[in-house]
């Protein structure tokens, strides 16, 4: 496997644990993982970890009920950024639940009388001071803002969250059946989430058993692989020849890959079958 240290460099994450006469079990790919972004995060901005403006869920100051509700439905966010004019005047956020409270006692709606306060920050805010901000003023969203103004994006106190530990889906959130498809270069193209056992089925096998029961997805394995979360355009070569570039990600997760050297997928199935 891949390794980020050279010869005589010590492993940052073992120098964390206590000194101690008794040997401490060692950590899991998990906890690894864990404990470096916890480490890394403290050099990411809101930059590398806000909502993008174009995925921005936002709804206008002259918005109905209805369309609060509609909104909601498609966009099930617990706070909303208003606007007046255009996205990059937002002058505030509004709750689900005094939208909902409103529909329910049938009250006139007005979303200016429901406006909470947002926090607007720079890009180059580090992301550990804007979870401290956060907690302090009890403000869980914010607006980034560039020099001239303008909305670059969107971050919540879940994103931050989510740089640590990974993303934390939500109930309500389909689950898409992880796909892999063959490219007509004879490249594969995976979603990271795709179970390991299937990707091995595919390709082979890559795992010990030991391996296999810490690491559960192609995005896992990777990022066991490398010993932290690759970046968008990054080849990886593995021993046994497949290479993996990182076809999009972001500082918390790996999200697609392509896989190239793979063995046909003929070849494969006859060695599979033999082997059973």
């Amino acid at each position: 496997m891949a390794t980020l240290l050279r010869d005589g460099e010590n492993d940052p994450i073992t120098d964390l644990m206590p000194n101690s006469k008794e040997e401490a079990p060692p950590f899991t790919p998990h906890e690894r993982m864990l404990i470096a972004n916890v480490l890394e995060v403290r050099n990411l901005t809101a930059a590398d970890l806000m909502v993008p403006r174009a995925d921005m869920v936002c709804v206008n100051i002259k918005a109905s009920l209805e369309e609060l509700l509609d909104t909601i439905a498609e966009h099930p966010h617990s706070r909303l950024p208003v606007y007046r004019d255009s996205m990059d005047d937002i002058i505030g956020v509004v709750h689900m639940k005094d939208i909902l409270s409103s529909f329910a006692h049938q009250k006139t709606f007005k979303i200016e009388e429901h406006l909470r306060e947002i926090m607007i920050i720079a890009p180059s805010m580090h992301a550990l001071d804007l979870l401290l901000e956060m907690r302090k003023t009890r403000l869980q969203i914010a607006t980034v803002v560039d020099e001239y103004g303008g909305i670059d994006g969107l971050l919540t106190i879940e994103d931050l969250v989510e740089g640590i530990v990974g993303e934390i889906e939500d109930e309500w959130e389909s689950a898409e059946v992880p796909q892999i498809a063959e490219e007509p270069s004879g490249s594969l193209l995976a979603d990271a989430r795709l179970p390991i056992v299937d990707f091995e089925k595919r390709v082979g096998s890559l795992l010990d058993e030991e391996e296999r029961e810490d690491i559960d997805t192609l995005g896992g394995f990777v990022v066991f692989m490398e010993g932290r979360v690759p970046t968008r355009g990054e080849l990886l070569k593995h021993p046994s020849g497949l290479e993996f570039e990182i076809v999009d990600a972001d500082p918390r997760r790996i999200k697609k890959i392509r896989v190239r050297n793979a063995p046909p997928a003929a070849t494969q199935e006859k060695e599979n079958s033999e082997n059973f």
